[in-house]
């Protein structure tokens, strides 16, 4: 990753906060994006790297991805690394759910990769480079409760495997990451049925994989240029296997454990 110019939204926290770290120590040229500008500031002060450009960008507005490409190729000329982190969550039964919430999610998640991957890809094919989006098992495996997120995670999903496949004669590596459940403030800023943030999260974060060790794997994953990678054992490898050969038992299971939440809408 020496000297690569690599590219990450939603920077300002949890994993994207945690690659910005992970990428930073192998040498790479950072280029950080989030709405939050004082919280990139506060990283790149803590790098102290002056190879760190931080654009204050909503990804889910076209015009703000075309600025993040835009200025990373003024400042440094070349895109090497794409890294669709940015992302947000939400809990609610469909039923009590307003539909314009589930338009949000697939807005900053799916559009937001969308339009990046879009301005990006110009340059990406010009240096061979990785496109990497950073899902969930939630896009692998439907969350009751998490309608919209799941349905933004599939759809990203499904977005990048077609682009793999595209590509395959281009040299483009492209990169499906989805960890399981991951230390992070995605929770907290979770939204309710009307679109109002959760504020707290229903998981003990403590028990959860960590945002750094999430880092460390996914740019390892882009290193070798690996097509898919899929963390934890339990809620990440086992139940995607589940879910190609027993899915019936698995939808039982997932209901059952996401039932335990605290304050959980399934009864």
């Amino acid at each position: 990753m020496k000297d690569k110019v690599v590219i990450i939204t939603g920077a300002s926290s949890g994993i994207g906060k945690a690659l910005a770290y992970e990428f930073a120590s192998r040498g790479a040229v950072l280029v950080l994006a989030a709405r939050r500008i004082e919280r990139l500031q506060q990283i790149k002060e803590e790098l102290a790297d002056s190879q760190i450009l931080t654009v204050q960008a909503d990804v889910s507005n076209e015009l703000d991805c075309q600025k993040i490409i835009d200025h990373t190729i003024e400042h440094f000329g070349k895109i090497d690394v794409l890294i669709n982190n940015a992302g947000i969550s939400m809990r609610a039964l469909f039923s009590d759910l307003e539909v314009n919430v589930i338009k949000k999610l697939m807005d900053v998640n799916f559009w937001g990769t969308v339009y990046c991957t879009k301005s990006a890809l110009p340059y990406l094919l010009k240096t061979k480079g990785s496109v990497v989006g950073v899902i969930s098992i939630a896009g692998y495996v439907g969350l009751p409760a998490r309608t919209g997120y799941s349905a933004s995670k599939y759809a990203i999903r499904g977005f990048l495997d077609a682009l793999r496949i595209e590509n395959l004669k281009n040299g483009l590596h492209v990169l499906v990451a989805a960890p399981g459940f991951t230390a992070s403030e995605v929770r907290e800023a979770a939204l309710t049925q009307d679109g109002s943030l959760q504020g707290k999260t229903p998981r003990n974060e403590s028990k959860m994989m960590t945002a750094e060790e999430c880092a460390s794997k996914i740019a390892k994953a882009v290193k070798k240029r690996k097509r898919e990678l899929i963390l934890t054992f339990i809620e990440g490898k086992f139940t995607v296997f589940l879910g190609k050969f027993w899915p019936g038992l698995l939808d039982k299971l997932t209901y059952d454990h996401m039932k335990k939440e605290p304050n959980s809408p399934l009864k």
